[in-house]
């Protein structure tokens, strides 16, 4: 069994058993964050799904309008002007079939995958290894696009792509500790508008199940779900 450290005992004894407010939450969230280096902020929601089947699953992007707070390296596979393109546009690697060689190689110098559609019966092959680790392109997330530098220019100000895991559950960081608690929630409004947006067409019942937010090494914080949902930006709760 895992031992919880002095540190985090004593940051869950700041926390109550209940549903905090969106503010109240993103405001200990920051109380939170003592770990020594810069910790992300973290949301952790249930949702009434099983992705086993084809009508609910979840998987498409957010724009955070704060940001994420992190600077993304970003790889293009493209063929001819389209590779010049991307390098233009701020893709930190670019290439063709050479490109496909180093990954399968084990290249993994980055953290967005972006390919034009022409490209993708050889991106393919790299399924086995891009799959695992969530970096496979496809055009529900965005990363499959002949239009470079959109693409490229949206990711590195803050677009995120993420689904819903087998279990029903999305994983996704919005934002840094550092960030005000006002830049915060605007950047967990809109992921959940997202979610909302785009729920499966198969979701039956009650689609929110629950929602907790966390630093990277700090305690779950349980967030009232109708008050994030019902929540006018610029209101105080």
């Amino acid at each position: 069994m895992a031992k919880v450290s002095k540190r985090l005992r004593e940051l869950q004894a700041k926390v109550e058993d209940r549903a905090y407010t969106p503010l109240e939450a993103v405001q200990l969230l920051k109380e939170t964050a003592t770990a020594k280096f810069p910790e992300s902020a973290e949301a952790h929601i249930r949702l009434g799904i099983d992705p086993k089947y084809t009508d609910q699953q979840l998987r498409t992007t957010v724009a955070l309008p704060k940001g994420t707070g992190q600077s993304i390296r970003v790889a293009v596979i493209a063929r001819g002007e389209k590779v010049t393109e991307a390098t233009n546009s701020g893709a930190d690697i670019a290439g063709s079939e050479e490109l496909i060689d180093e990954i399968q190689k084990g290249m993994m110098d980055f953290d967005l995958l972006i390919a034009t559609p022409d490209m993708m019966p050889q991106v393919a092959k790299l399924g086995k290894l891009l799959g695992p680790r969530g970096l496979m392109p496809s055009p529900k997330g965005g990363t499959v696009t002949f239009d470079l530098g959109q693409a490229i220019s949206e990711f590195k100000a803050g677009k995120l792509e993420f689904r819903a895991d087998r279990t029903g559950i999305v994983h996704v960081l919005f934002g840094k500790a550092t960030f005000s608690a006002e830049d915060l929630l605007v950047n967990l409004k809109a992921l959940q508008e997202t979610i909302d947006r785009n729920r499966p067409s198969g979701a039956k019942g009650r689609y929110w199940r629950s929602v907790y937010i966390s630093a990277t090494m700090g305690p779950s914080i349980q967030v009232d779900i109708s008050g994030l949902r019902d929540l006018k930006l610029g209101e105080a709760a």
